[in-house]
C-alpha cells in the first residue's frame, strides 16, 4: 500500500504511531524525545536484528561506542567547526580543582563548572592556564570508528575493515523543525564506516549500495529517488582537495552507472568530507526525507592521520566509506507507516496473530496453541476480552494485526484454526499444522503475501 492510497492524516505516522501503541512524546521528557512503547521496542528490535544479521552475512564487525566524545574528536574531525549550531553545548570537566568536579551549571556556550564559562570560545583552544577537558553528545559516529581502527595496527589483509553500530546520536534541533519520528533530537543510525584501499573502493562500494536495494526491498520499500550529492564549488564548507574529490564522484557515479540507477545531481548536498548518494522517500503528504546514504571519502583518513601496511610493506593511506542503509531507525520507521498506513510486512508487524476464542471455554485451546506458535518464533496474543467475536476481529483489523485466529468448538475438537486476514479475507479452517508452516514460511522469506 503506498502513502498515495490513504488520505494524508489518517497516513500520519504520529496518529498511527498513537493508534498502534507504537510510540509517544512527552513535554517533560522534552521535543523531539520519542518514547518508545513495547510494541514500538518490539518493532524497532525486530528491524535492528534483520539488519544486523544481513550486516553479520556480509563481513560487518559489529562495534559499540560511547554517546559522549572529548570536543577534540569533533574540531579532528571538522565536525565541530562546520556543524556547532547542531550540536548539544559542551560539557566542561575543570582538572584542577576537585571540589568543583562535581557542580556543572549550564552557560550560554556550554554545560560549564563554576568559574570555567568561558573556557571554549567558538574556534579556539584552550585558553592559558585553564585546565579542563570539554565533552559533546556525539553528533556522528564516525570520529569514534575510527579510533577503533586506529587502535591496532593494520594490514592491506584486514581490509575491507567493516564496523557497523546501531549508534545513537544528538542533535540541537531547533523546535520548529522538529516532526514526529521524521526530525528528532536524538536518533538511532543504522550506522556503518568502512576502510578499504584505494584499489578496493568502487567494488566495495558497489556491495553497499547493493545491501542497500536488499533492504528496501525487503521492507516493500520500492518508490525512491537517488541523488548524487556534489560539492558546491562557491561554498568554502568543504574539506580536501579537488582531486580527491574527483576520485570520490568518479566512484560513485561508476557504481551507479554499473547498476543501472536513475540518479539525479544536486550540487550542495555533498558531505563537508565527501560526495554521497542518497536514497530519497516520500512522506504521505509528498514531501521527500533522505533514508539511506553511501559517502565516499579521502578526507577524514588524512586528518586522522589513518594508514595500514601495504603488499610492499610501506604505510598506505585508506578510503572510508559512511554508510546507513536506512538512515535513522527513527525516520525509517515513520516512512514505513506513511507508506503501509501501519499495515507492516508480517514479518515485521509487532503483533502477527491475534488469537480469538469465541467464548471462555475456548480461552485454554487458544492460550495452548498460542504459546505452539511462540515456540515456533511467532508473536502471538490472545484477546480474553469480554467482547463479541466480529467486534474482536474488527479491532485486530484497525491494529493492522495479520492474522486472527478464531476458535471455538469445531476448531477445538478438530485441533484446527480459522484463519482471517486483516485485509478482511477470511481462509476458514485450516490444521494447526498447516497454519504453523504457511506463517513460518512467510515470516523466514519475509514474503509480500500473507
Amino acid at each position: 500500500m503506498s502513502a498515495a492510497m490513504v488520505p494524508q492524516e489518517s497516513n500520519n505516522h504520529r496518529t498511527l504511531g498513537r493508534k498502534l501503541g507504537l510510540f509517544t512524546f512527552s513535554p517533560e521528557v522534552g521535543s523531539g524525545l520519542p518514547l518508545w512503547l513495547p510494541k514500538g521496542a518490539i518493532l524497532r528490535d525486530t528491524l535492528e536484528r534483520f539488519l544486523r544479521q544481513e550486516q553479520l552475512e556480509r563481513g560487518y564487525l559489529p562495534v559499540i561506542t560511547p554517546h559522549i566524545g572529548k570536543i577534540e574528536l569533533y574540531k579532528t574531525s571538522g565536525h565541530w567547526y562546520k556543524y556547532r549550531e547542531s550540536i548539544f553545548p559542551p560539557m566542561v570537566e575543570p582538572r584542577s580543582d576537585a571540589e568543583e568536579r562535581d557542580h556543572w551549571t549550564h552557560s550560554h556556550d556550554s554545560c560549564a563548572a563554576p568559574s570555567f564559562e568561558h573556557a571554549l570560545e567558538a574556534e579556539d583552544d584552550e585558553p592559558d592556564g585553564i585546565d579542563v577537558e570539554a565533552y559533546i553528545l556525539k553528533p556522528m559516529n564516525c570520529p569514534h570508528h575510527i579510533h577503533i581502527y586506529k587502535s591496532e595496527m593494520r594490514s592491506y589483509r584486514d581490509l575491507p575493515l567493516r564496523l557497523a553500530e546501531f549508534g545513537t546520536v544528538y542533535r540541537y534541533e531547533q523546535s520548529g523543525a522538529l516532526n514526529g519520528l521524521l526530525r528528532t533530537r536524538d536518533f538511532t543510525v543504522d550506522d556503518s564506516h568502512i576502510f578499504v584501499t584505494p584499489e578496493e573502493v568502487e567494488e566495495e562500494y558497489i556491495n553497499v549500495i547493493k545491501l542497500a536495494l536488499f533492504v528496501f526491498q525487503a521492507l516493500q520499500l520500492d518508490d525512491f529517488a537517488a541523488r548524487l550529492g556534489l560539492r558546491d564549488s562557491a561554498s568554502s564548507k568543504y574539506i580536501g582537495s579537488d582531486e580527491e574529490w574527483e576520485k570520490a564522484q568518479a566512484v560513485i557515479m561508476h557504481a551507479v552507472e554499473k547498476l543501472g540507477i536513475p540518479y539525479s545531481i544536486k550540487k550542495g548536498e555533498a558531505g563537508f568530507y565527501g560526495p554521497k548518494l542518497d536514497f530519497l522517500f516520500r512522506d504521505a503528504p509528498g514531501r521527500q526525507w533522505q533514508l539511506g546514504t553511501a559517502q565516499v571519502d579521502y578526507n577524514l583518513p588524512e586528518r586522522f592521520d589513518l594508514s595500514y601496511v601495504g603488499e610492499d610493506g610501506q604505510l598506505h593511506r585508506p578510503v572510508m566509506i559512511h554508510r546507513a542503509n536506512g538512515g535513522s531507525m527513527e525516520r525509517l520507521i515513520a516512512i514505513l507507516l506513511e507508506h503501509n498506513g501501519g499495515a507492516f510486512p508480517a514479518w515485521l508487524a509487532p503483533v502477527q496473530v491475534m488469537f480469538i476464542p469465541i467464548s471462555d471455554r475456548h480461552v485454554a485451546y487458544a492460550q495452548g496453541v498460542a504459546a505452539q506458535l511462540r515456540a515456533s518464533g511467532v508473536r502471538v496474543e490472545v484477546d480474553t476480552r469480554k467482547e463479541r467475536m466480529n467486534a474482536k476481529v474488527r479491532d485486530a483489523q484497525e491494529q493492522k494485526i495479520p492474522y486472527m485466529l478464531v476458535v471455538g468448538d469445531k476448531e477445538v475438537a478438530e485441533h484446527a484454526v480459522s484463519v482471517r486476514l486483516r485485509t478482511n479475507e477470511n481462509l476458514g479452517a485450516m490444521p494447526l499444522t498447516s497454519f504453523v508452516e504457511r506463517i513460518t514460511n512467510v515470516i523466514n522469506t519475509k514474503s509480500r503475501d500473507l
